[in-house]
């Protein structure tokens, strides 16, 4: 399966020297032109970064606090639906801007 991506976007940067040299021999070793290499090495860097801030990692101690929170059958206190709606308005902010 071919697929076509559209390369309509560009980014300018300065580099030294020294890693120039690193990026282009890394290129040819991997069989691709500096540009395909670069791109692809930025693209799994950022993909990496963004998986890392939308992962919550908890200790077990923590973990095992939290599972106990969403087993309670209390309901929520003002606080806690403050804080819910709170969080929504900051997430439906930060969706609008985005767009």
């Amino acid at each position: 399966m071919t697929t076509t991506r559209s390369h309509d976007a560009r980014l300018n940067f300065r580099l030294s020297r020294e890693v120039k040299e690193r990026v282009e021999r890394a290129a040819r070793i991997s069989g691709q032109s500096v540009s395909d290499f670069a791109a692809s090495a930025l693209a799994r860097c950022a993909d990496d970064i963004l998986e890392r801030q939308n992962v919550i990692r908890l200790a077990d101690a923590d973990r095992d606090f939290f599972l106990a929170l969403l087993d309670a059958d209390a309901e929520p206190s003002e606080t806690d639906r403050a804080a819910a709606a709170h969080y929504m308005g900051e997430q439906r902010a930060a969706a609008e801007r985005r767009r």
